[in-house]
């Protein structure tokens, strides 16, 4: 099975990195927007909406790899004062809450991305650029955050217990 953990643990360390690099493309985008609207007195119709539109598949793509980092915010107050092994079932327990969270809202996102490119959607704004594509983005981030969850669970559950310093002592 360690093979599948290390394709999706792969997979979405590569969507991570491409979630990085789009981060690169927003910040020249508000910067000419800046100079264009204070220096020229001409403000763009696009550049505004194209960073919101890059910056919506940035976090969703990079959240599945950081939950393998444990990048996420932790409340730990419980789990800090708890044995080693109530730690790994509370961990367990929190990956498959993160993995049936994912679940729901990949499945209720991909008839919205259905619908929105059955529509051809677009914003509706000045620029009006398709958007239906983007939408295809959150349930394909559900899935693999979903996917990243199971294999942290898994690995949670293969692994045995670390001991804190604290049990550690005579």
């Amino acid at each position: 099975m360690t093979p599948l953990f290390n394709v999706v643990t792969g997979l979405n360390r590569i969507l991570f990195g491409i979630a990085a690099l789009a981060i690169f493309a927003v910040v020249p985008m508000l910067l000419y927007e800046v100079v264009a609207r204070y220096a020229f007195n001409a403000p763009t119709v696009w550049a505004m909406e194209a960073s919101t539109l890059l910056f919506g598949p940035h976090f969703m793509l990079a959240g599945p790899y950081l939950l393998h980092l444990r990048g996420h915010v932790a409340v730990d107050i419980v789990s800090e004062r708890a044995s080693a092994r109530t730690r790994q079932a509370l961990e367990i327990f929190g990956f498959l809450v993160i993995a049936v969270f994912a679940a729901v809202l990949g499945w209720v996102s991909w008839p919205l991305a259905v619908n929105a490119f059955q529509l051809g959607e677009t914003s509706f704004s000045a620029w009006n650029p398709p958007i239906w594509w983007i939408k295809f983005i959150v349930p394909f981030a559900f899935l693999m955050l979903f996917a990243q969850a199971l294999v942290e669970a898994a690995m949670a559950l293969r692994t045995p217990p670390a001991a804190t310093a604290k049990e550690a002592r005579p």
